[in-house]
Protein backbone atom coordinates (compact mmCIF):
# COMPACT_ATOMS: atom_id res chain seq x y z
CA UNK A 1 0.00 0.00 0.00
CA UNK A 2 2.77 2.44 0.91
CA UNK A 3 4.57 1.79 -2.38
CA UNK A 4 1.39 2.63 -4.33
CA UNK A 5 1.54 6.09 -2.78
CA UNK A 6 5.17 6.87 -3.57
CA UNK A 7 4.58 8.36 -7.04
CA UNK A 8 1.62 10.33 -5.70
CA UNK A 9 3.32 11.80 -2.63
CA UNK A 10 6.68 12.02 -4.33
CA UNK A 11 8.16 14.30 -6.90
CA UNK A 12 6.51 12.94 -10.05
CA UNK A 13 3.45 14.84 -11.21
CA UNK A 14 1.51 15.17 -14.43
CA UNK A 15 2.33 18.87 -14.57
CA UNK A 16 4.50 21.32 -12.63
CA UNK A 17 3.13 24.76 -13.51
CA UNK A 18 4.71 26.89 -10.78
CA UNK A 19 5.78 24.29 -8.23
CA UNK A 20 9.22 23.01 -7.35
CA UNK A 21 10.78 19.84 -6.04
CA UNK A 22 13.06 19.79 -3.04
CA UNK A 23 15.32 17.57 -0.97
CA UNK A 24 15.47 17.97 2.78
CA UNK A 25 17.75 16.69 5.54
CA UNK A 26 16.02 16.24 8.92
CA UNK A 27 18.29 15.52 11.91
CA UNK A 28 16.66 15.06 15.31
CA UNK A 29 17.13 13.83 18.86
CA UNK A 30 14.30 12.43 20.93
CA UNK A 31 13.13 11.20 24.27
CA UNK A 32 11.42 7.81 24.16
CA UNK A 33 9.04 6.94 26.99
CA UNK A 34 9.16 3.61 28.78
CA UNK A 35 6.69 1.21 27.19
CA UNK A 36 6.36 -0.96 30.31
CA UNK A 37 7.79 -1.46 33.80
CA UNK A 38 11.42 -2.62 33.82
CA UNK A 39 11.77 -1.32 30.26
CA UNK A 40 15.41 -1.48 29.08
CA UNK A 41 17.47 1.59 29.91
CA UNK A 42 18.14 3.75 26.90
CA UNK A 43 19.89 6.93 25.84
CA UNK A 44 18.55 9.70 23.62
CA UNK A 45 16.94 8.58 20.38
CA UNK A 46 18.84 9.87 17.31
CA UNK A 47 17.28 10.14 13.85
CA UNK A 48 18.25 11.08 10.31
CA UNK A 49 15.52 11.50 7.67
CA UNK A 50 15.84 12.36 4.00
CA UNK A 51 12.70 13.96 2.55
CA UNK A 52 12.03 13.99 -1.18
CA UNK A 53 9.09 16.20 -1.93
CA UNK A 54 7.19 18.67 -4.03
CA UNK A 55 5.88 22.11 -3.16
CA UNK A 56 2.39 22.45 -4.65
CA UNK A 57 2.21 26.24 -4.45
CA UNK A 58 0.54 27.45 -7.63
CA UNK A 59 -0.86 24.02 -8.47
CA UNK A 60 -4.01 23.75 -10.57
CA UNK A 61 -5.90 21.09 -8.62
CA UNK A 62 -8.62 21.94 -6.11
CA UNK A 63 -6.82 20.38 -3.16
CA UNK A 64 -3.61 22.27 -3.97
CA UNK A 65 -5.52 25.55 -3.93
CA UNK A 66 -7.73 24.99 -0.88
CA UNK A 67 -4.85 23.61 1.21
CA UNK A 68 -2.80 26.71 0.35
CA UNK A 69 -0.15 24.95 -1.68
CA UNK A 70 0.85 22.06 0.61
CA UNK A 71 3.98 19.97 0.33
CA UNK A 72 3.90 16.21 -0.24
CA UNK A 73 6.65 13.66 -0.39
CA UNK A 74 8.37 10.55 0.85
CA UNK A 75 10.53 10.49 3.96
CA UNK A 76 13.27 7.83 4.36
CA UNK A 77 14.64 7.50 7.87
CA UNK A 78 17.18 5.82 10.12
CA UNK A 79 16.74 5.86 13.91
CA UNK A 80 19.05 4.82 16.71
CA UNK A 81 16.56 4.00 19.49
CA UNK A 82 19.12 4.46 22.26
CA UNK A 83 19.92 0.85 23.17
CA UNK A 84 21.38 -1.26 20.34
CA UNK A 85 21.14 -4.54 22.30
CA UNK A 86 17.48 -4.37 23.35
CA UNK A 87 15.81 -1.69 21.20
CA UNK A 88 18.04 -1.71 18.13
CA UNK A 89 17.59 0.52 15.11
CA UNK A 90 14.63 1.47 12.91
CA UNK A 91 14.47 2.02 9.15
CA UNK A 92 11.38 3.95 8.06
CA UNK A 93 9.51 4.95 4.92
CA UNK A 94 6.79 7.55 5.46
CA UNK A 95 4.59 9.31 2.90
CA UNK A 96 3.89 12.79 4.27
CA UNK A 97 1.95 15.99 3.70
CA UNK A 98 2.78 19.41 5.12
CA UNK A 99 0.40 22.38 5.53
CA UNK A 100 0.86 26.01 6.44
CA UNK A 101 -0.81 26.49 9.85
CA UNK A 102 -1.72 30.18 9.59
CA UNK A 103 -1.22 31.05 5.91
CA UNK A 104 -2.99 34.41 6.15
CA UNK A 105 -0.62 35.59 8.89
CA UNK A 106 2.69 33.83 8.23
CA UNK A 107 4.28 31.30 5.90
CA UNK A 108 6.93 30.35 8.48
CA UNK A 109 4.86 27.91 10.56
CA UNK A 110 3.65 24.54 9.27
CA UNK A 111 2.36 21.13 10.34
CA UNK A 112 3.79 17.89 8.92
CA UNK A 113 1.84 14.61 9.10
CA UNK A 114 3.40 11.30 8.04
CA UNK A 115 2.09 7.73 8.14
CA UNK A 116 3.93 4.64 6.92
CA UNK A 117 6.01 1.71 8.07
CA UNK A 118 9.26 0.87 9.83
CA UNK A 119 11.57 -2.10 10.20
CA UNK A 120 12.86 -2.42 13.77
CA UNK A 121 15.92 -4.61 14.25
CA UNK A 122 15.19 -5.69 17.87
CA UNK A 123 11.88 -6.95 19.22
CA UNK A 124 10.41 -8.64 22.27
CA UNK A 125 11.63 -12.16 22.96
CA UNK A 126 10.61 -14.11 26.06
CA UNK A 127 14.11 -15.52 26.56
CA UNK A 128 16.55 -12.98 25.11
CA UNK A 129 14.65 -9.65 25.34
CA UNK A 130 11.80 -10.10 27.86
CA UNK A 131 11.64 -6.53 29.19
CA UNK A 132 11.06 -4.86 25.84
CA UNK A 133 7.29 -5.14 25.46
CA UNK A 134 7.11 -2.16 23.12
CA UNK A 135 7.18 -4.11 19.84
CA UNK A 136 7.07 -7.84 19.14
CA UNK A 137 7.44 -7.74 15.33
CA UNK A 138 10.16 -6.40 13.09
CA UNK A 139 7.72 -4.62 10.74
CA UNK A 140 5.59 -1.91 12.37
CA UNK A 141 3.28 0.93 11.52
CA UNK A 142 4.82 4.37 12.07
CA UNK A 143 3.25 7.77 12.60
CA UNK A 144 5.00 11.13 12.79
CA UNK A 145 3.71 14.65 13.33
CA UNK A 146 5.78 17.84 13.66
CA UNK A 147 5.34 21.57 14.10
CA UNK A 148 7.98 23.27 11.92
CA UNK A 149 9.26 26.86 11.97
CA UNK A 150 11.36 28.59 9.29
CA UNK A 151 14.44 30.17 10.84
CA UNK A 152 16.08 31.21 7.55
CA UNK A 153 14.63 31.20 4.06
CA UNK A 154 16.76 31.93 1.02
CA UNK A 155 16.25 31.60 -2.73
CA UNK A 156 17.30 27.96 -2.88
CA UNK A 157 17.55 26.77 0.75
CA UNK A 158 15.51 26.93 3.94
CA UNK A 159 16.61 26.12 7.50
CA UNK A 160 13.96 25.07 10.01
CA UNK A 161 13.52 23.80 13.55
CA UNK A 162 10.78 21.42 14.65
CA UNK A 163 9.04 19.83 17.60
CA UNK A 164 7.49 16.44 16.86
CA UNK A 165 6.01 13.15 18.01
CA UNK A 166 6.88 9.68 16.67
CA UNK A 167 5.01 6.41 17.28
CA UNK A 168 5.74 2.77 16.40
CA UNK A 169 3.15 -0.02 16.68
CA UNK A 170 2.49 -3.34 14.96
CA UNK A 171 -1.25 -2.68 14.95
CA UNK A 172 -1.94 -5.48 17.44
CA UNK A 173 -1.00 -8.28 15.03
CA UNK A 174 1.16 -9.81 17.75
CA UNK A 175 1.42 -9.25 21.49
CA UNK A 176 2.91 -7.67 23.49
CA UNK A 177 2.44 -4.41 21.62
CA UNK A 178 2.81 -1.45 23.98
CA UNK A 179 4.39 0.62 21.20
CA UNK A 180 7.19 3.18 21.22
CA UNK A 181 6.40 6.87 21.74
CA UNK A 182 8.97 9.64 21.37
CA UNK A 183 9.15 13.43 21.48
CA UNK A 184 11.61 14.84 18.92
CA UNK A 185 13.54 18.08 18.47
CA UNK A 186 14.62 18.60 14.85
CA UNK A 187 16.86 20.75 12.69
CA UNK A 188 15.99 20.67 8.97
CA UNK A 189 17.80 21.95 5.90
CA UNK A 190 15.78 22.09 2.67
CA UNK A 191 17.26 22.58 -0.81
CA UNK A 192 14.82 23.56 -3.52
CA UNK A 193 15.05 22.78 -7.23
CA UNK A 194 12.89 25.16 -9.22
CA UNK A 195 11.89 24.31 -12.81
CA UNK A 196 13.94 25.90 -15.57
CA UNK A 197 10.74 27.09 -17.20
CA UNK A 198 7.15 27.69 -16.18
CA UNK A 199 4.40 26.29 -18.34
CA UNK A 200 2.13 28.91 -19.81
CA UNK A 201 -1.05 28.18 -17.93
CA UNK A 202 -3.96 30.45 -17.12
CA UNK A 203 -4.55 31.56 -13.53
CA UNK A 204 -6.92 29.04 -12.02
CA UNK A 205 -9.05 29.70 -8.96
CA UNK A 206 -11.30 26.67 -8.49
CA UNK A 207 -14.95 27.35 -7.93
CA UNK A 208 -16.36 26.37 -4.56
CA UNK A 209 -18.32 23.14 -4.65
CA UNK A 210 -20.28 20.76 -2.46
CA UNK A 211 -21.43 17.30 -3.43
CA UNK A 212 -22.75 14.32 -1.49
CA UNK A 213 -21.66 10.71 -1.45
CA UNK A 214 -22.40 7.29 -0.08
CA UNK A 215 -19.74 4.67 0.51
CA UNK A 216 -19.47 0.96 1.21
CA UNK A 217 -16.34 -0.92 2.20
CA UNK A 218 -15.18 -4.42 3.11
CA UNK A 219 -12.06 -5.06 5.12
CA UNK A 220 -10.00 -7.92 6.51
CA UNK A 221 -7.82 -7.32 9.53
CA UNK A 222 -5.36 -9.26 11.66
CA UNK A 223 -4.99 -9.17 15.42
CA UNK A 224 -3.62 -11.07 18.38
CA UNK A 225 -5.98 -11.61 21.30
CA UNK A 226 -3.83 -12.03 24.44
CA UNK A 227 -0.48 -13.26 25.72
CA UNK A 228 -1.89 -16.81 25.83
CA UNK A 229 -4.09 -16.69 22.70
CA UNK A 230 -1.49 -14.91 20.58
CA UNK A 231 -1.93 -16.56 17.18
CA UNK A 232 -2.80 -14.15 14.37
CA UNK A 233 -6.47 -14.45 13.42
CA UNK A 234 -8.73 -12.40 11.14
CA UNK A 235 -11.15 -9.62 11.92
CA UNK A 236 -13.81 -9.00 9.24
CA UNK A 237 -15.11 -5.44 8.79
CA UNK A 238 -18.11 -4.00 6.93
CA UNK A 239 -19.18 -0.38 6.81
CA UNK A 240 -21.81 1.85 5.19
CA UNK A 241 -21.53 5.63 5.36
CA UNK A 242 -22.54 8.86 3.68
CA UNK A 243 -21.78 12.55 3.82
CA UNK A 244 -20.52 15.48 1.80
CA UNK A 245 -17.35 16.67 0.12
CA UNK A 246 -16.46 20.36 0.24
CA UNK A 247 -14.33 21.85 -2.53
CA UNK A 248 -13.30 18.35 -3.67
CA UNK A 249 -10.85 18.36 -0.75
CA UNK A 250 -12.60 17.99 2.60
CA UNK A 251 -14.71 14.84 2.97
CA UNK A 252 -16.97 14.41 6.02
CA UNK A 253 -19.35 11.58 6.81
CA UNK A 254 -21.37 9.50 9.25
CA UNK A 255 -21.76 5.75 9.11
CA UNK A 256 -22.32 2.35 10.67
CA UNK A 257 -19.77 -0.43 11.09
CA UNK A 258 -19.80 -4.13 11.90
CA UNK A 259 -16.73 -6.17 12.95
CA UNK A 260 -16.46 -9.92 13.54
CA UNK A 261 -13.52 -11.22 15.60
CA UNK A 262 -12.37 -14.77 14.90
CA UNK A 263 -10.44 -14.84 18.19
CA UNK A 264 -13.58 -13.99 20.16
CA UNK A 265 -15.63 -16.59 18.32
CA UNK A 266 -13.06 -19.35 18.88
CA UNK A 267 -12.79 -18.49 22.58
CA UNK A 268 -16.57 -18.83 22.91
CA UNK A 269 -17.08 -22.06 20.96
CA UNK A 270 -14.06 -23.69 22.65
CA UNK A 271 -15.71 -23.00 26.01
CA UNK A 272 -12.61 -21.37 27.48
CA UNK A 273 -12.25 -20.51 31.18
CA UNK A 274 -14.06 -17.15 31.37
CA UNK A 275 -16.92 -18.45 29.23
CA UNK A 276 -17.46 -21.30 31.67
CA UNK A 277 -17.07 -19.19 34.81
CA UNK A 278 -18.48 -15.77 33.85
CA UNK A 279 -20.35 -15.58 30.56
CA UNK A 280 -21.84 -18.99 29.67
CA UNK A 281 -24.73 -17.25 27.85
CA UNK A 282 -22.28 -16.12 25.15
CA UNK A 283 -22.38 -19.65 23.74
CA UNK A 284 -26.07 -19.27 22.87
CA UNK A 285 -25.29 -16.61 20.25
CA UNK A 286 -21.62 -17.12 19.57
CA UNK A 287 -21.46 -15.15 16.29
CA UNK A 288 -23.33 -12.16 17.70
CA UNK A 289 -21.27 -12.09 20.89
CA UNK A 290 -18.04 -12.21 18.88
CA UNK A 291 -19.13 -9.06 17.01
CA UNK A 292 -18.95 -5.32 17.38
CA UNK A 293 -21.51 -2.79 16.10
CA UNK A 294 -21.21 0.96 16.15
CA UNK A 295 -21.61 4.38 14.60
CA UNK A 296 -18.79 6.68 13.51
CA UNK A 297 -17.93 10.05 12.11
CA UNK A 298 -15.18 10.46 9.52
CA UNK A 299 -12.95 13.24 8.25
CA UNK A 300 -10.76 12.81 5.19
CA UNK A 301 -8.35 14.96 3.24
CA UNK A 302 -8.55 14.27 -0.49
CA UNK A 303 -5.24 14.77 -2.30
CA UNK A 304 -6.19 13.72 -5.81
CA UNK A 305 -5.95 9.92 -5.74
CA UNK A 306 -4.80 9.78 -2.12
CA UNK A 307 -7.02 10.04 0.93
CA UNK A 308 -5.91 10.54 4.55
CA UNK A 309 -8.81 9.46 6.76
CA UNK A 310 -9.59 9.56 10.48
CA UNK A 311 -12.67 7.97 12.11
CA UNK A 312 -14.02 8.44 15.64
CA UNK A 313 -16.86 6.17 16.68
CA UNK A 314 -19.05 4.79 19.44
CA UNK A 315 -19.27 1.05 20.06
CA UNK A 316 -22.95 0.45 20.59
CA UNK A 317 -22.51 -3.30 21.01
CA UNK A 318 -19.29 -5.14 21.95
CA UNK A 319 -20.19 -7.70 24.63
CA UNK A 320 -16.97 -9.73 24.50
CA UNK A 321 -14.79 -6.77 25.46
CA UNK A 322 -15.40 -7.54 29.15
CA UNK A 323 -13.38 -10.75 28.69
CA UNK A 324 -10.82 -9.06 26.43
CA UNK A 325 -10.16 -6.39 29.07
CA UNK A 326 -9.86 -8.78 32.00
CA UNK A 327 -7.40 -11.05 30.20
CA UNK A 328 -5.25 -8.28 28.77
CA UNK A 329 -5.12 -6.17 31.92
CA UNK A 330 -4.33 -9.25 34.01
CA UNK A 331 -2.07 -12.21 33.38
CA UNK A 332 -2.20 -15.98 33.04
CA UNK A 333 0.37 -18.45 34.32
CA UNK A 334 0.59 -22.21 34.61
CA UNK A 335 1.78 -23.85 37.87
CA UNK A 336 2.27 -27.61 37.77
CA UNK A 337 0.01 -27.76 34.73
CA UNK A 338 -2.78 -25.80 36.46
CA UNK A 339 -4.01 -22.59 34.81
CA UNK A 340 -4.00 -19.58 37.15
CA UNK A 341 -5.69 -16.43 35.79
CA UNK A 342 -5.30 -13.07 37.51
CA UNK A 343 -7.92 -10.76 35.99
CA UNK A 344 -7.61 -7.06 35.25
CA UNK A 345 -9.63 -4.63 37.35
CA UNK A 346 -12.94 -3.41 35.95
CA UNK A 347 -12.44 0.34 36.46
CA UNK A 348 -13.88 3.50 34.93
CA UNK A 349 -11.24 3.48 32.19
CA UNK A 350 -12.65 0.14 31.03
CA UNK A 351 -16.08 1.69 30.57
CA UNK A 352 -14.67 4.52 28.43
CA UNK A 353 -12.40 2.29 26.38
CA UNK A 354 -15.18 -0.22 25.71
CA UNK A 355 -17.20 2.42 23.90
CA UNK A 356 -14.68 4.63 22.06
CA UNK A 357 -13.53 3.47 18.61
CA UNK A 358 -10.96 5.13 16.36
CA UNK A 359 -9.46 4.33 12.97
CA UNK A 360 -6.72 5.99 10.93
CA UNK A 361 -5.13 5.23 7.58
CA UNK A 362 -4.41 5.93 3.93
CA UNK A 363 -6.50 5.26 0.81
CA UNK A 364 -5.60 5.01 -2.86
CA UNK A 365 -8.43 5.91 -5.26
CA UNK A 366 -8.30 4.38 -8.73
CA UNK A 367 -9.82 7.58 -10.19
CA UNK A 368 -8.72 11.07 -9.18
CA UNK A 369 -11.26 12.48 -6.69
CA UNK A 370 -10.92 15.83 -8.51
CA UNK A 371 -12.55 14.25 -11.54
CA UNK A 372 -16.24 14.40 -12.46
CA UNK A 373 -16.66 10.63 -12.33
CA UNK A 374 -19.53 9.65 -10.04
CA UNK A 375 -18.10 6.19 -9.31
CA UNK A 376 -14.82 5.35 -7.65
CA UNK A 377 -13.08 2.38 -6.05
CA UNK A 378 -10.25 2.50 -3.55
CA UNK A 379 -7.95 0.28 -1.51
CA UNK A 380 -6.67 1.27 1.90
CA UNK A 381 -4.51 0.37 4.89
CA UNK A 382 -5.74 1.25 8.38
CA UNK A 383 -5.15 0.82 12.10
CA UNK A 384 -8.29 0.31 14.20
CA UNK A 385 -8.07 1.19 17.89
CA UNK A 386 -9.90 1.26 21.19
CA UNK A 387 -9.47 4.79 22.56
CA UNK A 388 -6.15 5.13 20.76
CA UNK A 389 -4.72 1.69 21.64
CA UNK A 390 -4.29 -0.53 18.58
CA UNK A 391 -6.96 -3.22 18.12
CA UNK A 392 -6.27 -4.62 14.64
CA UNK A 393 -4.56 -3.78 11.35
CA UNK A 394 -6.83 -3.74 8.30
CA UNK A 395 -6.66 -3.85 4.52
CA UNK A 396 -9.84 -2.60 2.92
CA UNK A 397 -11.50 -2.11 -0.45
CA UNK A 398 -14.34 0.34 -0.94
CA UNK A 399 -16.78 1.92 -3.38
CA UNK A 400 -17.80 5.60 -3.43
CA UNK A 401 -20.73 7.09 -5.33
CA UNK A 402 -21.00 10.87 -5.71
CA UNK A 403 -24.30 12.64 -6.27
CA UNK A 404 -26.03 16.03 -6.03
CA UNK A 405 -29.37 16.85 -4.46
Amino acid sequence: MIFLLIPLFGITQEYIPKSSTYHELDVSIGWMGNSNSNFPKHRLQKNIFLNFGQDHSGGLKDWEYYLNGPKTGISLGFSDLGNPSNLGYAYSILPYVEFALFPEKTDNLSLLLAFGGSYVTKKYDLETNPYNKGVSTHVNWSYKSSILYNVFKGDKSTWRIGLGYFHYSNGHVRKPNRGYNSVLLSVLASFEKKPNFVDSVPSNIPSRSIYWYYEARLGVGINSFSDVFKDKKPVYAVSLSGGKVINRTFKYGLGLYYHFYQHYYDYIINDETLIRTQEPQFANRSILNASRLGIFGSAELLLGQVGMEMNIGLNVFKPFYIIDWQLNKGYTQFVNGEEIIVLGEMNSYYKIKKHVFSRMGLKYYFIDMDSKSRHNIYVGAFINANLGQADFSELTVGYVHKFDF
